[in-house]
């Protein structure tokens, strides 16, 4: 199985386990760290919606929590191909290193996926001290 064939079934596993009693909309996330490791997480909705953390997020912070640093490859599965939300986004460029080699692979249900790079989903992020002349 390749990376990508793996991060996806990661993100759907992860999927499966969301909590969204509220949105009803299930997200799963895999994230492939520099270290090798495939990091999953998933939605958790919260009554007070601004405590909601995101699928994206949740993987990045296990990624983070265990000592690396760097996304090479992100997988979100959804029923859409819904892409990450703003902050998620601003997020991830805290973790990449280089945004044109970075894929963030967005998947459905009909096992479509819609590839992009990471600097298409954000050309211009806000990465204080590391885009300065």
């Amino acid at each position: 199985m390749g990376n990508l064939d793996a991060l996806v079934a990661t993100a759907r596993e992860a999927r499966e386990r969301a909590y969204c009693p509220y949105s009803g909309y299930a997200v799963g996330a895999a994230v492939l760290g520099a270290d090798g490791v495939i990091y999953s997480g998933c939605n958790v909705e919260n009554a007070s919606y601004g405590l909601t953390v995101c699928a994206e997020r949740t993987a990045i912070f296990a990624m983070v929590a265990a000592g690396c640093r760097s996304i090479r490859e992100v997988v979100v599965a959804t029923q859409d191909s819904g892409t990450p939300c703003g902050a998620c986004r601003q997020v991830m460029s805290e973790f990449i290193e280089s945004p044109e080699d970075v894929l963030v692979h967005c998947v459905d249900d009909s096992g479509g996926i819609r590839s992009l790079r990471f600097s298409e989903l954000l050309p211009h992020a806000f990465r204080l001290g590391r885009d300065r002349g």
